[in-house]
């Protein structure tokens, strides 16, 4: 875990500012939840939910994040309270209770985004004030997506949150057996991204390898996640989701890059902010060939640093 420093700097003069823990939790968890977006690019959709009498617990935040993955947030109050095994502890609960976290995110938010939901990433995310080098290791111990933040709060209202460690589950879609099989004929099955990364050619494939190393490459808080339709990098939000499309031989890539700010250019960019896409971003680049991608990784960069 790093040891990050923050300084107050007034002409010559330069001060440390010394961060400590929140005493009252409950006040850090209400200012996350009251802006949970600006924060960790989550929609809030409930506090202190109840899992019920039979299971007995009380889940700190709900939320649906920008890939549409369920996220359960919960806040350590002590030195020694384990909040990742309480965490996977509600976690196993939510998997059980599909039906009513959809039915939360449709009176919410509407049909379109509660018929988003993916569950094949479910996270959990837990906050505290400090971890221990045993709370890292068993995070890497485990098959799912399981964030740490750590939090320091400041005079004049400063608030970090560092993601000190994290662990991306292996993702498995699982053809459902009990539709009957005349059924299965009728309905339309679409291709995931990771089916048209094993139609991809050589060069495809070696251009969008070169892609992803450059962008794991940008700095060790980079998370790389591979969803339904897309591949989403990530630090705490994402800046990059990418498509892979063997027809055209290109990678497409949306950036969360102002596109008002870039000449725009054809074949190139493109601006879709009124335009329905699968990710996150309003800047559109079509990776074509090797030059392509090396005038991409400009914006890249770009969208890493405000993300």
């Amino acid at each position: 875990m790093g040891d990050i420093k923050f300084f107050k700097i007034n002409n010559d003069n330069v001060q440390e500012l010394h961060g400590h823990s929140i005493s009252l939790e409950k006040s850090l968890q209400t200012l996350i939840e009251n802006h949970l977006e600006s924060f960790l690019g989550i929609k809030f959709l409930a506090s202190e939910y109840s899992t019920g009498k039979r299971h007995g617990g009380r889940i700190d935040t709900l939320g649906l994040d920008e890939n549409y993955s369920p996220v359960i947030i919960e806040y350590k109050r002590s030195m020694n309270e384990n909040v990742i095994n309480q965490g996977l502890y509600y976690l196993d609960w939510l998997l059980d209770h599909k039906a009513e976290f959809e039915l939360m995110t449709l009176r919410k938010f509407g049909q379109s985004i509660a018929d988003n939901i993916d569950w094949s990433s479910p996270r959990l995310l837990c906050i505290a004030g400090n971890f221990t080098k045993y709370d890292e290791h068993a995070v890497q111990q485990i098959n799912r997506n399981i964030e740490l933040y750590q939090y320091k709060h400041y005079i004049d209202g400063f608030l970090m949150l560092d993601l000190v460690n994290s662990t991306t589950a292996q993702t498995v879609y699982i053809e459902d057996n009990s539709i009957d099989r005349t059924l299965k004929s009728n309905i339309k099955t679409f291709k995931t991204v990771s089916d048209y990364l094993d139609q991809a050619n050589e060069q495809l494939t070696d251009r969008f390898e070169n892609l992803k190393a450059f962008m794991i490459a940008l700095g060790d808080d980079v998370q790389m996640k591979t969803l339904k339709y897309y591949i989403a990098f990530k630090r705490i939000k994402n800046f990059a989701c990418v498509e892979v499309h063997p027809q055209s031989n290109s990678i497409l890539v949306y950036l969360k890059v102002d596109p008002t700010t870039v000449t725009l250019e054809q074949g190139f960019t493109r601006n879709v902010t009124n335009i329905g896409h699968y990710g996150t971003g309003d800047l559109e680049i079509r990776i074509n060939n090797d030059e392509d991608l090396e005038k991409a990784k400009h914006f890249i960069e770009k969208s890493y640093d405000i993300s």
